[in-house]
């Protein structure tokens, strides 16, 4: 058996019951068996600012920042809000871009993961932050990808994943991501 890889993993949602939450914590449950998934919670995520950044990350942006560090690879859960990626999710690719010489999202293996009520999931969202990822030198997954559409009929109102068929595709997609993420360990 491979020595067992850690994923870190955020949702760029900052409700409590988004489904974008409800799709990490689905991913975590269905991870293999040589994979843990940690995840980190934004909400404590200032939004940057190169003046305090010049004062010293603010502690929720350290914790963060030695999270991706500490991790084989990270998994992104974004929504899509308006055509594009959210404040939240990017702001966090933004702390975690910084400083540019010694980024943690340097060289680091990416997963992206997204839901949306809409009718094309979290496909322009998606494609977006993938563009960030050029700067950040990360290597972000280029397939399977995962865009839960209509979300709020995939998911019970206790956040519970209910749908077979993602069920199937995620524990496939995290599978994938581990064969991803040890590919440049």
């Amino acid at each position: 058996m491979p020595s067992p890889i850690r994923i870190l993993g955020f949702a760029g949602s900052l409700r409590k019951a988004s489904y974008n939450r409800s799709l990490l914590a689905a991913a975590k449950a269905l991870a293999p068996a040589d994979m843990t998934v940690e995840i980190f919670d934004l909400i404590d995520v200032s939004l940057y600012n190169a003046d305090v950044e010049a004062q010293g990350d603010p502690p929720a942006v350290a914790a963060f920042k030695a999270a991706i560090r500490a991790a084989d690879g990270v998994l992104m859960v974004t929504p899509e809000y308006n055509h594009g990626v959210p404040a939240v999710t990017k702001n966090a690719v933004d702390w975690a871009s910084r400083p540019p010489r010694d980024a943690v999202l340097n060289a680091k293996p990416i997963g992206i993961i997204g839901a949306s009520p809409g009718a094309t999931g979290s496909a322009r969202g998606q494609s977006q932050l993938r563009q960030a990822f050029e700067f950040t030198n990360s290597y972000c997954m280029p397939q399977p990808e995962i865009l839960v559409f209509r979300a709020h009929e995939k998911f019970d109102a206790d956040g519970n994943l209910t749908d077979d068929a993602t069920r199937t595709f995620l524990r496939k997609y995290m599978e994938a991501l581990g064969v991803w993420v040890r590919r440049f360990a």
